[in-house]
């Protein structure tokens, strides 16, 4: 495990970076990130480069043994290049050019940004191609789903469209345009949705298209500059920073073409109050290892309070920052990266706290790092061993857009529901991947499926077959209910995984902020909220019943049993029909595991959390307390006694090191 931090020689007077580079080393950095928001300082003026202070950076950092993970700049254009071509700057909804001054000022699309990106990348590519201490190359920043309204996009979204569709009377046919009499004559005739609105108000097949293109075009941004690195240094490591923003690009095709992913990574430092709230990060972690289904970087990882667009928060509490940045790792992580070694002393970001306050003076965040840094060191030798799992947790990129397009009801969120089913797994100590809807299924056991709202046809026949080769799966309500145009499926829900469910839905109860009681076969009752289905029994046996409103009686959740086959195991598909509280999710995540003859650990502590690594003739479980009281358990036989936010590793033989 290894671990770095981010650093921005460009904000500091040159005195500091000897004496940075070497506490640093003696600290335990072995890596640091520069130069992604460095345009200015790179290129002072149109076709003018001065490399001279990053050399002297990198040279510092290097003869202290330090590596370098160099960053595109074009996050951040200069101001004589937006003086000299103001078309760069993008568009907003109200069709008026944004403000400058924030980061993140370019239309991704424009050509003359990217005719001035290609060349800043080259320069850099070219310029550092035989520097052995540049490891790897990260591009831009937190790429967001490209939404620009300028008429470079919209005339790329139009001609999107046309390559999709064809003809415009296919588009008013998917789109269904003759609703409110919006068909179109022309595919010219087509304008972005402009205007400050409550996007339910549009139409939601073009909606969801919208969002798609955007999508496409921020994986083509990403690809673009890849490609010019690689022309010139064609074994680059290559990556980019995410991270979970409002316009979420689509990660699996984001990082496709590149060569590992790389998160921002910014847990709680404020506890919840409600013990059934979820908190942890680890969801996130075992999104980004479900991406590539390999190991990835923290390009960034908190240090302490933050403090920018928001209030600051509360600072991290004793033994978060090591444990967070341990978390990572047991989740998949290979380097964590802090953001960032120092508190910035000027410009937006000086309240989103480093490993060294204002003061300049090291204190007992900075020591906990230098004590991170042993531990990690202590740790090298698990860094060939890798997350296996028999648990996955199928993302819809289709079903989140189209959620945030039309809120189904009060306090309906899909990714809490991706966040209540990982919980109830990673309750249990078992390893989990968060894959999407292209993913292979055939190496895992089990699929968890919630509300697949929009229906890919694909998907809907690979999960038949993955059931009908012993595999189990979990579905749960708003599952078949829309078409890929994003328009209602005309049949009983959940429309296409109704023969593989067992059970339709008779009728729903949208009920918010309500609760219904539903009650297990054994007599447990737990509580639905947001939305309830009312389900029928097809062939489908009836683990738990509504135990109140007008539906009580009817089937709330159901199990189908597919029988045995020559060639594969019985399996089982459950329809979940309400959004439960976290025990509901770990009573059938429990009958789930036990079905499919997974082990796992069944009196883990809530909050502590397990993950297990193998390879290089190597296994170890990795245990985490993510909260903030001791806990005192037996685990394998042996007492486990763990601190708030303390993290041990216990080999499999077993025995702690």
């Amino acid at each position: 495990m290894r671990i770095g931090v981010d650093y921005y020689p460009e904000h500091w007077d040159k005195e500091l970076w000897a004496q940075d580079a070497q506490l640093m080393a003696q600290t335990g950095v072995s890596l640091v990130r520069l130069a992604e928001f460095a345009w200015c300082r790179l290129e002072p003026s149109d076709n003018r480069f001065d490399f001279t202070w990053l050399d002297e950076a990198i040279d510092c950092f290097a003869s202290n043994g330090i590596d370098i993970v160099l960053g595109t700049p074009t996050n951040c254009p200069p101001r004589w290049l937006l003086e000299k071509h103001p078309q760069i700057i993008p568009v907003g909804r109200d069709g008026r050019p944004q403000a400058t001054g924030i980061r993140g000022h370019r239309c991704l699309n424009n050509p003359l940004l990217r005719k001035y990106s290609e060349r800043i990348v080259k320069k850099l590519a070219g310029h550092y191609k035989d520097n052995k201490n540049v490891i790897a190359w990260q591009i831009d920043n937190e790429l967001e789903a490209h939404l620009c309204f300028c008429e470079t996009c919209n005339n790329r979204h139009r001609e999107w469209l046309r390559s999709k569709y064809g003809t415009i009377e296919n588009l008013n046919e998917a789109y269904g345009t003759v609703v409110w009499s919006n068909e179109y004559s022309s595919f010219d005739r087509i304008e972005p949705p402009y205007g400050d609105y409550n996007k339910a108000w549009q139409n939601p097949a073009y909606m969801l298209d919208f969002t798609r293109r955007a999508a496409e075009d921020v994986t083509e941004f990403a690809r673009f500059q890849a490609d010019i690195i690689r022309s010139v240094i064609p074994d680059a490591q290559i990556t980019t920073n995410t991270w979970f923003c409002e316009d979420t690009p689509d990660f699996y095709r984001l990082f496709d073409e590149l060569d590992f992913v790389s998160y921002d990574n910014y847990p709680t430092t404020s506890l919840p109050q409600n013990p059934d709230d979820i908190y942890t990060h680890a969801v996130h972690l075992d999104f980004m290892r479900g991406i590539k289904k390999k190991n990835y970087w923290i390009m960034e990882q908190l240090s302490g309070s933050m403090g920018c667009w928001m209030p600051m928060q509360k600072t991290t509490r004793p033994g978060m920052l090591m444990g967070y940045s341990l978390q990572a790792f047991a989740h998949g992580a290979n380097t964590v990266v802090h953001f960032r070694w120092r508190t910035a002393t000027k410009g937006a970001e000086m309240h989103w706290h480093g490993l060294i306050d204002h003061s300049n003076v090291p204190g007992r965040r900075f020591f906990e790092f230098a004590e991170l840094c042993k531990k990690a060191k202590s740790l090298e030798k698990f860094s060939g061993t890798e997350l296996n799992s028999d648990v996955a947790i199928l993302y819809s990129v289709d079903s989140r857009n189209a959620f945030a397009l039309q809120p189904q009801t009060d306090g309906f969120d899909y990714m809490e529901q991706i966040k209540l089913m990982h919980q109830a797994f990673a309750g249990y100590g078992v390893n989990i991947d968060i894959i999407d809807e292209h993913s292979d299924f055939s190496t895992y056991k089990i699929i968890c499926a919630p509300a697949l709202y929009v229906t890919n046809s694909d998907t809907a026949a690979r999960l038949h077959a993955f059931a009908g080769q012993g595999g189990t799966v979990i579905l749960t309500a708003r599952s078949g209910v829309k078409d890929m145009n994003n328009n209602c499926i005309m049949a009983q829900l959940p429309t296409v995984y109704s023969d593989l469910t067992g059970c339709h839905v008779a009728e729903y109860d949208p009920i918010g902020w309500d609760t219904v009681n539903v009650r297990f076969n054994h007599g447990e009752t737990l509580i639905g909220r947001q939305w309830c289905d009312i389900l029928e029994a097809d062939d489908a046996e009836v683990i738990a019943r509504y135990a109140s409103d007008f539906y009580s009686g009817a089937p709330a959740i159901t199990r189908r049993e597919i029988k045995k086959t020559e060639n594969h195991s019985l399996s089982y598909v459950y329809y979940i029909g309400t959004v439960g509280e976290r025990k509901l999710y770990e009573k059938c995540a429990r009958m789930a595991l036990e079905d499919a003859g997974i082990s796992f650990i069944p009196d883990l502590p809530r909050g502590v959390e397990l993950t297990t690594r193998t390879g290089n003739g190597l296994s170890a479980h990795f245990v985490f307390n993510n909260t903030a009281e001791e806990k005192c358990f037996l685990l394998f036989g042996e007492n486990v006694r763990l601190k708030p936010f303390e993290f041990k590793v216990m080999q499999i033989n077993p025995s702690f090191v």
